[in-house]
């Protein structure tokens, strides 16, 4: 019951040519929703004027607002019944104004038509504020940006192109306040960037170069050049935009069966219809019964509040792929982790700092030992290098020393020389290639614990003697023990499936209380175990990063994937990606889903018994035509209504 659809005709491609000028139709008639306005606003003065007697040429001023607003009503039943064989609310409606006019009853059908029209209206426009959060994705992608030609050379320039041209190993130029157009990564200058599109957290980030910028998110201050790692179409933003757009309602079990039950009431109304001419023999009663029992409430409830907790999900970084997904995620009673990217970072980290002791020489500071490895390693390229030179930047101002003669050994590690000396850092292997012997009881005593729970440790020397070592570990995540906690409260239990061996399997267990868990596992393994699962009919959700877990992403019920550090496969493979990398909103996506179908359950329960109720006054001639159409459009408004609360639900 949509008027704007009477006049919107090949997408208003329709053409006028006046006086040699190309005019679109849809000029004249403003903006689709302020045709609407204006459509109802001049049908409400009709009936208002019909009302009091007035005609024009004993022309009664009713039947513009039953051509306004029952046209449109017409179409849709018609299309409706020939062009999708399906028996929509909207014939009802149709046949109720057709037997009003028959009946003589013209201002009942001006009147009908109107409020079905107003109840229309509001029903589109409480249904694109729903919508309107999730659209905003699709206009932060920028049109043009400043492609940097020749770049480091004499003839280096710049140009403005589309965003949708840039190619991977392109150089682009981003300006303060400018939206950054692609994926990729910083080769000159720093800034601070908002990622809050993609992330959800409004904190800006600071980015330096060689740290990665992506589409879409907002460039502070600084200008800075970065070159493309992806093309324009293949950007973090596109992703975006194609996963939310993927989001149809439409597909959801409890939307099919909500429009099977329509057309089911839609027979029944009918039925109640006649039956009621027939006892009664008052026409007006049929026709208020087929007002009343139109099931638009019952029908606008279930997507509505879908995109509803889709568009809230978005706000958080969570996209939802299908409405489908919140039927399942809110039946989930088993959630199964993977542990590397999932419950912990995903990147190593300096965890220890452990300086060797020996009675021939004075012992080193743990500061003085990380000051020499950063010196030592800040020539080097290699991601365990940078991760040590970044953890002493981030802990000391003081700076590094400059180093000469850098040579990297690979598979090994690396030596130079610094004052005079000689210093390598790297593997066991290396120390004992340069003559180096680490002691087994510092092994012993401040190395080996920590292997068994993962750790890679670097050693360090100097002109044929032991310094020390560092400690690389994956970290937990801050909020993991929380996540646990939560999903406990939740009724949902827990499982850790992981590749790692079994003392770093139950160490992270340990740590975040979770009871159940696998090691050593092949991505087969994790499909089995999420199938003997399945088999004991429970409901499993399985979250992971990485090529090797997408196999057990879609075997499970409900695939949840790492948007940040998750490879494009798995994030393919899952129904629902965590765009900001972020595990502690896990509770609420599940906690929202539940409250998703109980709130779909309350409004058709809502709409089912207001029908009812209308349907029996109706019978008895306590309800009319007009107040039947109030009745329904109050109720279809409603319940819409009630579903977009979800747009605010937070879990507490």
């Amino acid at each position: 019951m949509n008027i704007r659809k009477l006049f919107q005709n090949d997408n208003d491609k329709k053409i006028i040519d006046f006086k040699g000028h190309n005019i679109r139709i849809k000029d004249f008639f403003i903006d689709s929703g302020m045709r609407d306005v204006l459509f109802i606003f001049i049908s409400i003065i009709s009936v208002v004027l019909s009302f009091i007697g007035t005609d024009i040429f004993r022309f009664d001023l009713v039947w513009i607002a039953i051509i306004f607003c029952g046209i449109p009503i017409f179409k849709e039943a018609i299309i409706g019944l020939y062009r999708e064989f399906d028996i929509k609310a909207d014939v009802l409606v149709a046949v109720a104004i057709v037997s009003s006019i028959l009946i003589g009853e013209l201002f009942a059908a001006g009147v009908i038509a109107v409020i079905m029209a107003i109840g229309g209206f509001l029903e589109d426009f409480t249904v694109s504020k729903t919508k309107a959060g999730i659209k905003k994705l699709i206009d932060l992608n920028p049109t043009n940006c400043t492609l940097v030609i020749n770049y480091n050379r004499t003839n280096e320039s710049e140009i403005v192109i589309p965003s949708n041209l840039i190619k991977e190993g392109d150089v682009i130029k981003v300006v303060p306040g400018e939206t950054v157009p692609v994926d990729g990564a910083i080769i000159s200058g720093k800034s601070s960037i908002n990622q809050s599109v993609l992330t959800g957290e409004s904190i800006p980030v600071d980015k330096v170069v060689g740290d990665e910028v992506f589409s879409g998110t907002i460039n502070l201050y600084g200008s800075f050049l970065m070159k493309a790692t992806k093309k324009g179409e293949d950007s973090s933003l596109q992703r975006l935009i194609k996963l939310v757009e993927s989001a149809n309602p439409e597909n959801s079990e409890v939307v099919k069966t909500a429009d099977k039950w329509a057309t089911f009431i839609v027979v029944i109304a009918f039925i109640c219809a006649v039956l009621t001419l027939i006892f009664t023999g008052e026409i007006i009663r049929a026709v208020t019964i087929l007002v009343v029992f139109c099931p638009c409430a019952l029908i606008l409830a279930t997507p509505t509040a879908i995109m509803a907790s889709i568009g809230n999900l978005t706000k958080v970084g969570i996209l939802v792929k299908e409405g489908i997904s919140i039927e399942k995620l809110a039946i989930i009673d088993h959630m199964i982790f993977d542990k590397t990217g999932t419950l912990t970072y995903g990147k190593p980290m300096v965890t220890n700092i452990i300086p060797f002791s020996d009675a021939s020489y004075d012992e080193i500071t743990e500061n003085e030992l990380i000051h020499l490895f950063a010196s030592l390693e800040s020539s080097s390229e290699h991601p365990l290098a940078k991760v040590i030179v970044k953890y002493y930047k981030d802990n000391s101002d003081e700076a590094l020393e400059k180093v000469s003669n850098f040579e990297m050994i690979i598979g090994k590690g690396v030596k130079a020389d610094l004052d005079g000396s000689t210093l390598c850092a790297g593997n066991e292997e290396l120390l004992n290639s340069l003559n180096i012997d680490v002691p087994n009881d510092f092994k012993e005593g401040n190395i080996s614990e920590y292997l068994n729970l993962g750790s890679t440790p670097i050693y360090l020397g100097r002109d044929g003697r032991l310094l020390g070592a560092v400690l690389l570990s994956d970290v937990l995540r801050d909020d993991a023990a929380d996540l646990i906690s939560q999903l406990h409260k939740l009724g949902i239990k827990s499982t850790l499936l992981t590749g790692d061996n079994r003392n770093a399997a139950e160490h992270i267990a340990s740590d975040v209380g979770i009871d159940d868990l696998e090691y050593n596992c092949l991505p087969e393994d994790k499909i089995s175990k999420i199938r003997e699962f399945q088999s004991s009919n429970k409901r499993v959700a399985m979250i992971g990063d990485g090529i090797n877990d997408a196999p057990a992403l879609r075997q499970a019920d409900i695939g949840i994937s790492m948007g940040g550090v998750g490879s494009d496969i798995s994030i393919e493979a899952s129904d629902v990606c965590l765009v900001s990398d972020d595990i502690k909103h896990i509770p609420h996506l599940l906690a929202l889903s539940r409250k998703t179908i109980q709130t779909i359950n309350i409004g058709i329960g809502f709409a089912l018994g207001l029908n009812i109720i209308a349907t029996i006054l109706a019978a008895f001639g306590y309800l009319g035509p007009i107040g039947g159409a109030f009745v329904h459009n109050i109720g279809s408004v409603l319940v819409i209504i009630y579903s977009s609360l979800l747009l605010r639900y937070e879990y507490k």
